[in-house]
């Protein structure tokens, strides 16, 4: 089982890469993790930073989904 989550983790890392090289190319239309990071980061309803609010509940369920054993 762990053998499975090893290589979801290596793929996912394997695609992250890919799309971070293609989108420092000369007129890329892909954007890089920055701007996509920025652009949810900067989301907000009112006074509330709800994109800020997702992203550190994204990794929060990471952490308790995969890692905590």
């Amino acid at each position: 089982m762990r053998t499975v989550i090893y290589g979801m983790f290596v793929i996912g890392g394997l695609v992250l890469a890919a799309l971070t090289l293609l989108s420092r190319r000369e007129g890329s239309k892909v954007p890089s993790f920055g701007d996509i990071a920025g652009f949810v980061m900067a989301y907000q309803v009112g006074r509330i930073p709800v994109g800020r609010i997702a992203i550190l509940g994204f990794w929060w369920w990471v952490g308790w989904h995969f890692l905590a054993r």
